[in-house]
């Protein structure tokens, strides 16, 4: 891959949206990751926001911007469509009729994000041999979401990483609001002869959801992406899809929001 070049300081601000959690880690990861994003992208505007929980809040970061005359890409640093991508993100955009802006897809699915979980596996002791063997199995842990969407998206991130990891059978389970739960798709991995399970967090930092995750591994269990490298690329890559989606329509004061 290329590595991005400094751009014009007319390019809208990126705002990398967070949950928020009351995990104290969890804002300092999302700093760290914001760091990696601005070496990428040295004269970039990059600001974190949060829904709820931590400071500074969205609807405070939006403000600011809107006071400064800016525009803005929201990205969300959530892995699926959810409430809070399809809702809370363009609601606190309506909210800011003066802000022009738009909200960038979720992180998955991409190839740098199995890239990132491959990478947090490895680290916590997945090996090739691991890859190799009728023993192992995986399952991606993530927050969960009513919203149909966002299972077809864990489902296909799943898959990706079992292609990624030699077809190792990869079963995409969830922390709340859907199913299956993590240590189901636990048992259901072990009843088909796969003893070895690893966990595979798909969160971005670390927090309640992840740690429960996290503790009903058998085996391994990987860290959150945090400020991988892959992620800060991703994050960028999203960020320029919305901001090139923006410059190809005509010049309006309309609301723009990107496909989700």
């Amino acid at each position: 891959m290329q590595p991005f070049t400094q751009l014009p300081r007319h390019r809208p601000a990126l705002v990398a949206v967070g949950h928020g959690s009351r995990d104290p880690r969890a804002r300092a990861t999302l700093a760290r990751l914001l760091d990696r994003v601005r070496a990428l992208r040295p004269g970039l505007d990059v600001r974190l926001a949060h829904i709820e929980l931590n400071a500074p809040l969205l609807d405070d970061t939006l403000a600011e911007l809107a006071a400064e005359g800016r525009e803005a890409v929201l990205v969300p640093l959530l892995l699926a469509p959810g409430y809070h991508v399809t809702h809370d993100l363009p609601a606190a955009l309506a909210a800011v009729p003066e802000l022009r802006a738009r909200v960038a897809a979720p992180l998955g699915p991409h190839p740098l994000l199995v890239e990132a979980l491959a990478d947090r596996l490895a680290e916590a002791g997945w090996t090739a041999a691991d890859s190799d063997s009728a023993a192992t199995g995986v399952v991606l842990a993530s927050a969960g979401s009513r919203d149909p969407r966002s299972a077809a998206t864990l489902r296909r991130i799943a898959a990706a990483l079992g292609a990624r990891l030699g077809g190792t059978p990869v079963v995409a389970a969830y922390a709340s609001a859907a199913a299956p739960t993590v240590p189901d798709a636990v048992a259901a991995l072990t009843a088909r002869g796969r003893h070895r399970v690893a966990v595979a967090s798909c969160f971005t930092a670390p927090g309640l959801f992840a740690t429960r995750s996290a503790a009903h591994a058998p085996w391994i269990a990987a860290d959150p992406l945090g400020a991988h490298p892959a992620l800060a690329r991703l994050v960028l890559h999203r960020y320029d899809g919305a901001a090139r989606a923006r410059t190809a329509l005509p010049a309006t004061p309309a609301r723009e929001l990107a496909s989700i």
